[in-house]
């Protein structure tokens, strides 16, 4: 059979399921015939009835990846274009918003806040949203965030000495990508629930096996709408390993009982969150205020998986793409590590407040690099009312999605929206670039929480990489494809020949 009949046979399959619910068939058909009239003069791929852009779009992830970067460039950068894009997920309206303008107008209102439909497993209610994130924010106080430095410094340190250095010098290939990742999750493990993973030394292997699958499929059911219905789901299984998966994961938070731990350290008492001495983790903040904000245990449960998941991930995507980017160019890796010797010398010792602060072309390194390979390929939102974008008026109920990728390589904002170009976050640049033009940690009311609590890691651990090595990836620009899973994954990994660094002091 021929891909165009494999894409109609799900589509035609999501089309029963719904028509089976009058309720959802009368909401969807308002919202499908608003759409086709008000957005009747948007630019986007060719669409046909039932099949919408279907039967044009690459089954493969990678190929999926370069075919939206391509819509982007072909609809929405040209002169006079809105950045406004309309594709038909089969018979279901999707707007891609890509112009800073109008990414603007939709981050940040506090009205256009729920998550898309097709984040499925990963959407939450705004209710819960929004008294959870005002409870979490002490969890990211400056003061808890200095506390966490010394948890970055000690799993890049294991990363960096015991594990890398048997690779040096010995003319081996080493893919960078899996120590970087298994170093993120024991960070996060530890400033979540303050307990040791130790992935990084090859323990609870099974834990770390069943997330990285978890990410696989998030994905797939984000971009496969016939899945999104539980009788097909389940049907082929994909919904048994997933809810399987599930409890393996949330059983191990569950060993991680902190509350006897606090009586214990005499701690119960919210008031020290901010001035604590002691490790705050976010666990800890949690059972600290349980009773002030009414929690379930079963609450407290999700929120740190969310953490466990969110927070390891993309910061693994980072500093993998940071790695890999910054080898490919001998005069920027040349740059850092003449920052990295006039910060630290011949010192390996941890990194202070003071000393992440002058690591300043380290920072554009990464912004460039969250800039090309942001870790969260989109953001796509539900409207709750109709919004006015550039004369097209987007209906309620319709997905309005925001990806950063296209946004990042606006040739309006960019001098070198393609090429790596640390420059991009010189001040000057900085101050004339449209400030929803760079949406790594996406922005407004839910921007990532936990962003300073990133940028600080990536900081540590690349800081003690690039300390200790030179590095030359073995897969040369243009090479290694963005994988767009859960996060952006380079597809040949981050495979690379280190050297053992020649301090200039």
């Amino acid at each position: 059979m021929t891909i165009a009949v494999l894409l109609i046979i799900p589509v035609l399959i999501t089309v029963v399921v719904v028509l089976s619910s009058w309720r959802m068939f009368k909401d969807v058909t308002v919202m499908i015939w608003r759409a086709y009239f008000n957005l009747g003069k948007m630019v986007g791929p060719k669409a046909y009835p039932l099949i919408g852009t279907l039967w044009q779009v690459k089954t493969n992830s990678c190929d999926l990846t370069y075919q939206l970067l391509n819509w982007a460039s072909t609809y929405a950068y040209y002169d006079g274009s809105t950045g406004l894009v309309k594709g038909w997920i089969g018979p279901i309206p999707l707007v891609l918003v890509l112009k800073p303008e109008n990414v603007k107008k939709l981050l940040e209102s506090n009205t256009l806040i729920t998550k898309a439909e097709q984040y499925g497993k990963l959407a939450d209610t705004n209710e819960k949203w929004f008294g959870r994130r005002k409870m979490l924010t002490p969890a990211f106080h400056f003061n808890v965030l200095k506390d966490y430095q010394e948890i970055f410094s000690k799993e890049a340190q294991v990363i960096m000495v015991d594990l890398l250095e048997g690779f040096a010098d010995t003319g081996r290939e080493v893919d960078l990508f899996p120590y970087v990742k298994r170093c993120a999750l024991d960070v996060i493990c530890e400033t979540a629930m303050s307990t040791q993973m130790n992935a990084q030394m090859g323990k609870n292997s099974e834990y770390v096996k069943a997330v990285a699958r978890l990410s696989d499929l998030v994905f797939l059911f984000i971009r496969s709408p016939w899945l999104w219905f539980k009788p097909v789901c389940y049907g082929c299984g994909l919904g048994f390993e997933f809810d399987r998966l599930v409890k393996m994961t949330t059983d191990f938070t569950r060993q991680a009982n902190r509350r006897q731990s606090l009586i214990d350290e005499g701690r119960m008492d919210e008031s020290e969150i901010a001035n604590s001495k002691k490790k705050i983790s976010f666990l800890d903040l949690m059972l600290l205020t349980q009773k002030k904000n009414a929690l379930s245990d079963e609450d407290i449960r999700e929120e740190v998986d969310t953490f466990m998941f969110e927070g390891h991930d993309t910061t693994s995507s980072s500093m993998g793409w940071s790695i890999w980017l910054i080898g490919q160019y001998p005069e920027y890796q040349a740059k850092v590590h003449e920052e990295m010797d006039a910060v630290f010398g011949d010192d390996d010792r941890e990194p202070s407040e003071a000393d992440l602060k002058k690591c300043v072309y380290l920072e554009k390194c990464i912004k460039e690099s969250l800039r090309l390979c942001p870790p969260v390929p989109f953001f796509a939102r539900r409207l709750t009312h109709d919004v006015v974008m550039d004369g097209f008026t987007i209906p309620k109920d319709v997905t309005a999605a925001i990806l950063p990728m296209g946004s990042h390589r606006d040739p309006e904002q960019w001098e070198q929206p393609n090429i790596f170009y640390p420059d991009h976050f010189e001040p000057e640049a900085v101050a004339k670039r449209h400030p929803f033009a760079y949406i790594p940690f996406s922005a407004g009311p839910r921007n990532c929480i936990g962003q300073k609590f990133a940028l600080a890691e990536e900081k540590t651990v690349l800081s003690y990489f690039f300390r200790k090595y030179r590095v030359e990836p073995t897969t040369p620009l243009p090479g290694n494809r963005f994988v767009p899973e859960l996060i952006l994954k380079p597809e040949d990994g981050v495979t690379c020949h280190l050297f053992k660094r020649v301090r200039a002091w």
